[in-house]
């Protein structure tokens, strides 16, 4: 396999080359490439170009305040919401300072949105579910998109299986029911609650398919149907 540097100044002319609306660092964790991806998004934000940082929630505070005038979008891993959790899956004693940072993304105007890897046995209690669904609404806010995901087996959990859908279905539950707007199923390409349906008078307004763009019924960021705002960069 033979990779190929390319630096951030080529990167963002990509971008504008291929008509992006933005550029996006993720897999692997940006945070380990902290420099190059500050670098460009510098770029990116004096060319006009939207920014989402897909990360795991480990940067510092100091590295944080560095990147987040540049950051148009923050979208983070919150793995659990127990130290076992995280112990488990991050090799981390303390997770809190990954709250932290994303509730200062939140109050500083970050657009925010968390995901959860939902795997069997080590995530996916009802009482970790619903924890992690009551800090999004107290901390981040009731309309914060949270995306349960399905976890497939890979590397050190090979022997795990798929998480059930059924278990992604009422995860899906659990976090409507603590008053969170938007939660997605995600890794389930087809299912219904892939979609954007609007929180005030139900209607469908985006439609996708893993990650394509179906269609997309939104008149300037607000429902067609009863006018609400519908929380996002658009």
């Amino acid at each position: 396999m033979f990779t190929e540097y390319l630096a951030p100044e080529k990167s963002v002319a990509m971008a504008e080359e291929m008509g992006c609306a933005g550029i996006s660092w993720t897999f692997n964790e940006p945070s380990l490439w902290f420099e190059y991806t500050l670098d460009a998004a510098k770029l990116a934000k004096q060319k006009g170009l939207f920014t989402n940082y897909v990360t795991n929630g480990t940067l510092t505070e100091e590295a944080f305040d560095r990147l987040a005038p540049y950051l148009d979008v923050y979208r983070v891993d919150v793995k659990g919401f127990r130290p076992k959790t995280y112990r488990a899956l991050g090799h981390l004693d303390e997770f809190s300072g990954i709250l932290e940072v994303t509730v200062k993304a939140r109050e500083l105007g970050i657009h925010v949105e968390v995901v959860t890897n939902i795997i069997p046995g080590i995530n996916d209690s009802d009482g970790e579910l619903a924890d992690i669904s009551a800090w999004i609404r107290e901390a981040l806010g009731p309309e914060t998109p949270w995306h349960v995901t399905r976890f497939f087996p890979h590397f050190k959990l090979k022997d795990v299986p798929p998480t059930p859908i059924a278990r992604l279905e009422s995860a899906q539950q659990i976090g409507r029911s603590a008053g969170l707007c938007y939660v997605y199923l995600g890794n389930v390409p087809g299912h219904r609650w892939e979609n954007t349906y609007c929180h005030n008078c139900g209607t469908l307004l985006i439609e996708r398919y893993i990650f394509d763009l179906v269609d997309n019924r939104l008149t300037d960021g607000r429902c067609l149907q009863c006018g609400t705002a519908i929380p996002g960069r658009f």
